[in-house]
């Protein structure tokens, strides 16, 4: 039985009160006296039930994500996990010569957050589908949501495990793993038919739920409808097409398909010029139920009170190779911005490090689902693949002042080669996303696993995790 995907459906309630709190709650297979079953819901849904699924699809997004980001983000030797466990500088790290195992928490928890919320997609799809509460055009709406967020998460899927089942609708007929180039491909068919459903359902306007992310999903500098608004739950069904298309365009890069990325492109909220910062984002709180920040780690007081606790160690390469402004001499301000000194450099399973993260500010901090930093990292990539090389020269440049503060990259000809701008283009994804779960899907694709850094003796690289246990019985 495949375990992880099988597994019960929750879904979210949200609260409003002063601020928007998330209450967990789930559908059982069983008859409860004081709800729905899932059968039940799943054959003849209420408005109310609905929007709560909907609800619960956004909110079980965030589950595993911060297992995801540091599991990644150590085997991409970004970064060290520093706690009481100590396969997080063991297994991870190949330590010893070890092989990553398909039944610990690194290759179990972020399968099973990103299948939770595929599966609630089903059940929002399967019950639209039986309900006749709304008209076909409200139907779309919920449809095209539930397929952008499927299709989001297998990418999520894709990037660690290089494989992910796609048909996972039917609990006792899940369909065959899918190799990545099959797989993408079933996601960007995803994405494009979800887009058919929002622009079929445009005309309703907004989502009858609240969506939170969104509230600075386009530049809010003009007050017009069309260029922002500041209300976080009201989404219209335009500005989610803009996240849509965005997914779209990074599915079509890793597809290594750049003239489809760049069109997509065009109908996302990518903006050359624009704020690097606006985008979607996963949001928590410490209300009850709801969740907090899973890569927050709380910084070092002083020099006499440093965190020797739980900690998010920088590795010395990701502080050893950024760049300096030839003109100021300071260092890239994404590693002032991003991290910061340690009292004491860290040491642990003979492991060390100078820094520690400053990623976040706290532990209901936001963290960007995407944002236009990384559009315009993806145009800079698309613009190679399409062989458009003077518009990926613009907008690397743009990434290296706006993000790091540096100067135009100087390749020793005004002309550089496609080979030359795709090391540039990897190298500032390395320190504009750093953390988030790029690096080691970055080096996997272009065929630098080894490349990356060994600490110790007998350490090895990874540049996939393997399939959970449970999914292979």
């Amino acid at each position: 039985m495949k375990k992880l995907i099988k597994m019960k459906t929750q879904y979210y309630l949200i609260l409003v009160l002063v601020a928007t709190l998330t209450v967990s709650c789930s559908f059982d297979e069983e008859l409860d006296p004081n709800g729905p079953s899932l059968a039940g819901v799943e054959a003849g849904a209420s408005v109310r039930q609905l929007n709560e699924i909907a609800i619960g699809i956004e909110a079980t997004s965030r589950d595993g994500h911060g297992i995801e980001t540091t599991v990644s983000g150590s085997m991409a030797r970004e970064l060290y996990l520093f706690d009481a466990d100590p396969r997080n500088t063991g297994n991870v790290l190949g330590k010893g010569g070890t092989v990553l195992d398909n039944n610990s928490f690194y290759s179990t928890t972020q399968f099973a957050g990103n299948y939770r919320t595929i599966k609630n997609a089903n059940v929002l799809l399967e019950a639209l589908d039986n309900t006749k509460v709304i008209e076909e055009s409200e139907k779309n709406l919920y449809r095209g949501y539930a397929k952008t967020f499927q299709a989001y998460e297998l990418i999520q899927v894709l990037k660690s495990y290089g494989k992910a089942r796609i048909d996972v609708a039917d609990d006792e007929n899940l369909g065959p793993f899918l190799e990545f180039d099959a797989a993408i491909a079933a996601v960007r068919a995803l994405l494009d038919d979800a887009l058919n459903d929002l622009n079929t359902s445009e005309s309703l306007g907004q989502f009858s739920f609240p969506v939170s992310g969104f509230g600075n999903l386009i530049d809010t500098s003009s007050e017009t409808p069309e260029n922002g608004r500041d209300d976080d739950e009201s989404v219209i069904v335009s500005e989610f097409s803009l996240f849509n298309r965005a997914i779209a365009a990074v599915a079509a890069v890793y597809a290594g398909d750049g003239t489809g990325a760049l069109t997509a492109l065009e109908d996302s909220f990518f903006n050359l010029n624009g704020e690097l910062n606006i985008g979607v984002k996963h949001v928590f709180s410490q209300g009850a139920g709801d969740q907090l920040n899973g890569v927050f780690r709380a910084p070092s007081k002083s020099a006499d009170e440093p965190n020797n606790g739980d900690q998010i160690i920088v590795h010395n390469s990701w502080i050893n190779d950024a760049e300096v402004n030839s003109i100021t001499g300071l260092i890239d301000e994404r590693v002032t911005a991003k991290t910061a000194v340690r009292p004491a450099p860290s040491i642990q399973d003979g492991l060390t490090g100078s820094h520690e993260t400053r990623l976040y500010s706290n532990n209901v901090a936001p963290i960007d689902m995407i944002r236009n930093e990384e559009l315009i990292l993806i145009y800079a990539e698309a613009s190679i693949l399409a062989n458009s090389l003077t518009d990926a020269q613009t907008a690397l440049d743009i990434i290296r002042m706006k993000a790091g503060g540096l100067g135009p990259k100087d390749y020793g000809t005004p002309s550089p080669t496609a080979e030359q701008l795709t090391a540039e283009m990897l190298f500032q994804r390395r320190y504009s996303l750093w953390a988030e779960n790029h690096r080691l899907f970055d080096t996997r694709r272009y065929d630098l696993t080894s490349t990356l850094p060994l600490d110790r003796e007998g350490d090895r690289r990874f540049s996939v995790l393997p399939i959970p246990l449970a999914e292979n019985q």
